[in-house]
Formats: structure tokens, C-alpha cells, sequence
């Protein structure tokens, strides 16, 4: 097919096939009880970094933010759910306020942008300088200061190595969200968990809950396997769960695995739904069955390493059905 198929969302049926995951994630999910608490949180917030302009984009935002977190974390310590809160509020804002469409109409923006939080990841920000810096990087170095209180060298280290991949996914999605006829469905996965910031979250959630894995647990094959399915199965989602509202609007196919999956295979958007849906369904179970094995076969931190991913995959198919993503 010629990358022309791209150029305009195809027309939708009135309802996508979507994944059924119950086998693997029936739910209910734990949530913490401070819920209500973090979303007053995030909104205080964005009082002191004001990185939202429209109030109702802003209120959405809370809202998923503070329950996607609750269940991210239900046993987690107020401050840590604030602060993890605090972390993927300032990941979707920007991606929201400067990246997307925003950036794919101004490359060369979003790279400056981008320069000033390299910058403070690489701990050479000097709060004496001259230059003012935007509200992106005042609250990023607030959230900087605050991991670097709660983390080891090691998990801080790894928290900023994953925003570096994050913003430099966010760049590459800009970069091809108009063009994106030469990406292929291997390409898209290997940068989507980047993009949707599952694996800072799992960085996040160690420093969270107060563990740290070995460097032989980290890279034994359960646990690869494990952090692998969780990225996947996170990045599949949620691209399912927003393809309606983000085809809703004028102008290209979202950047997205049913999109692409259209292209490869040579079929229409429900079909490519159908195996979008399959995908998920596939990757949720080899994800339940990594959890499986290191809860059962495992103790101590492999096993509540397990639990917390099991936790954060778990967030993931709880958000598919929030109004966030209502067409």
C-alpha cells in the first residue's frame, strides 16, 4: 500500500471491537483510600505550576491522574502517591501542551524545550543563571529535588535515564505524526512504552514502595519478560482506548498500532481493531503468567516486584474506559 493511506482517518463504525482482558485482570483493583486526597493534590499543584490553560482539560487530567495513580500504588504512603501523581501529571502535560500536534507543528520548539529539561536531568542546572526557567522546568526540578530525597543513587539514575527516553519519545512522535507511512508495526513497538511512560512509572514504583532489585534479579528473563509484557500491554491500550477520539478530528490517522496495523496487513479499521484487541488479550496473558511464576516461585522483592507491576499493568486496563478518552 502506498503511504497515502495515511494521509485521512478512515471512517469508524460506531463501536470498535475492543480487548477483553477480564480472564487475565478481572479486577476489582485495590485502590488507596487517598484517592480524593491526590486529586486535590494535583490540582494544588498546577496552582504553583500552572502547566494546563484550559480548566476542563486540566480537571480531566486530575481526575485520571489521582485514580490511575491510586491503583498504580494502593498501598503506597501519601507523599509517594503525591509525588508519583505529581510525575505523570508533568509527563501528559507536556506531551499534551508542547508535543503532539503542538509539536509536530513546531519541531524546532519542542527541541528547545526539550534542551532545558536535559539540562536539569543532567544535574547541571544552576539556579543562579540569568535565564528564567519556563514552568515545564521549574516544576520538573521540583520533582528532580524531591526523587533525589527519596531514591538511592541507583533508582535516581534510573528515573532520569527514563524521562530522557521519554522526552526524546515524545520528539519522535512529533517528529512523525504526520508522516508515519515508513513506520513499521516493529518500529512502533519498540518506542510506544516510551511514549507512554509506562517504564518511568515502573522506575517510579520502586522508589515508591521502597525496594530495590539486584542488578542479576533486574535482568533475569522472568523479570525481562515480566517489564516487557507491562510495557506492551500499557502502550496497546491506551492506543486502542484513545483511537476514537483522536480519528474524531480532521486530518491524519492518529499514530497508533491499529493505524499501522492497517497498513501492514492491507485491511479496514475493524479488523485492524480485532487484532489490535488479540494483541492485548495475548500480551495480558503472558503478563499474568510472569506474575504467576514470581509470585509463586519467588519471594521477597522478585515477588513484590511481581505484585507492584501487576498493580501498574492494572492501572492501565482500569483507565481504558475513562471519559478522558470519550470521542
Amino acid at each position: 500500500m502506498s503511504d497515502s493511506f495515511l494521509e485521512v482517518a478512515p471512517s469508524r463504525p460506531a463501536a470498535l471491537p475492543m480487548p477483553d482482558l477480564r480472564d487475565s485482570f478481572p479486577g476489582p483493583f485495590p485502590i488507596s483510600p487517598h484517592v480524593d486526597a491526590i486529586e486535590r493534590h494535583t490540582n494544588d499543584w498546577l496552582d504553583t505550576y500552572p502547566l494546563i490553560g484550559s480548566q476542563g482539560a486540566r480537571r480531566a487530567l486530575c481526575n485520571i491522574t489521582s485514580r490511575g495513580i491510586a491503583r498504580t500504588l494502593p498501598t503506597a504512603d501519601i507523599g509517594s502517591l503525591f509525588l508519583c501523581a505529581d510525575l505523570f501529571l508533568w509527563l501528559t502535560a507536556f506531551d499534551d501542551t508542547c508535543g503532539e500536534t503542538a509539536g509536530a507543528g513546531d519541531l524546532a520548539g519542542l527541541v528547545r524545550r526539550s534542551g532545558e529539561f536535559i539540562e536539569l536531568l543532567a544535574g547541571h542546572d544552576d539556579e543562579q543563571s540569568a535565564a528564567e526557567p519556563s514552568v515545564f522546568g521549574a516544576s520538573l526540578r521540583d520533582l528532580l529535588v524531591r526523587f533525589e530525597e527519596r531514591a538511592t543513587p541507583t533508582q535516581y539514575l534510573r528515573i532520569t535515564a527514563h524521562l530522557r527516553d521519554n522526552l526524546f519519545g515524545i520528539l519522535w512522535e512529533a517528529h512523525h505524526l504526520h508522516s508515519p507511512g515508513h513506520i513499521t508495526v516493529r518500529d512502533y513497538r519498540a518506542m510506544r512504552p516510551h511514549t507512554v511512560f509506562v517504564r518511568t512509572v515502573m522506575a517510579a514504583v520502586e522508589v515508591a514502595l521502597g525496594y530495590e532489585l539486584t542488578r542479576q534479579q533486574r535482568s533475569s528473563a522472568a523479570v525481562r519478560e515480566l517489564e516487557s509484557a507491562v510495557a506492551n500491554l500499557a502502550g496497546w491500550i491506551n492506543d486502542v482506548a484513545s483511537y476514537a477520539k483522536e480519528a474524531a478530528h480532521e486530518g491524519p490517522s492518529p499514530l497508533s498500532l491499529p493505524t499501522l496495523l492497517m497498513r501492514q496487513y492491507d485491511c479496514d479499521i475493524e479488523t485492524a481493531f480485532r487484532r489490535a484487541a488479540r494483541m492485548c488479550e495475548e500480551e495480558a496473558v503472558i503478563l499474568r503468567s510472569r506474575i504467576t511464576d514470581l509470585t509463586t516461585g519467588s519471594g521477597g522483592e522478585l515477588a513484590g516486584h511481581a505484585r507492584a507491576l501487576e498493580a501498574v499493568a492494572a492501572s492501565y486496563v482500569w483507565h481504558i474506559e475513562h471519559s478522558r478518552y470519550a470521542p
